[in-house]
């Protein structure tokens, strides 16, 4: 992927202050945020943008018909390449939940935290600039 190619992160989250909160960490660390308050919508949102999606951040708990492990998995089935990262306070995930290659993160999260996890978990030429040049 080119330095100039925009890199997206999809946010899904049904509750507004981590929905704003994720999207401007991610934001922070060099993503265009595309942002779907569940399942289902974010399901359209990658469908438009699967070329340019880099990250899925997605919650458990949403409403509608497609949970975040559910979300995960299609997306895993669908788009390979995309990596993702599946965060919730209150639900830890079972054997079988999440697609093999995403991970998990306890809410709540810091900054410092997604940031770390994506310097670690991103190929270097899937990372934004200033996840290359943060330490």
């Amino acid at each position: 992927m080119s330095p100039s190619t925009e890199r997206f992160a999809v946010v899904v989250d049904d509750d507004a202050l981590i929905l704003m909160l994720a999207s401007d960490i991610l934001a922070d660390a060099g993503f265009h945020t595309l942002e779907a308050s569940s399942g289902d919508d974010a399901k359209d949102v990658i469908e438009r943008h699967s070329e340019g999606t880099i990250l899925l951040f997605t919650d458990v708990e949403m409403p509608g018909s497609t949970n975040g492990f559910e979300l995960a998995r299609y997306v895993a089935e669908r788009w390979p390449e995309i990596e993702i990262i599946i965060a919730s306070g209150r639900i830890a995930p079972a054997d079988g939940d999440m697609p093999d290659k995403a991970t998990f993160l306890s809410k709540p999260f810091s900054a410092d935290i997604v940031r770390d996890h994506l310097r670690h978990k991103l190929p270097d030429d899937k990372k934004p600039d200033p996840l290359n040049q943060d330490t």
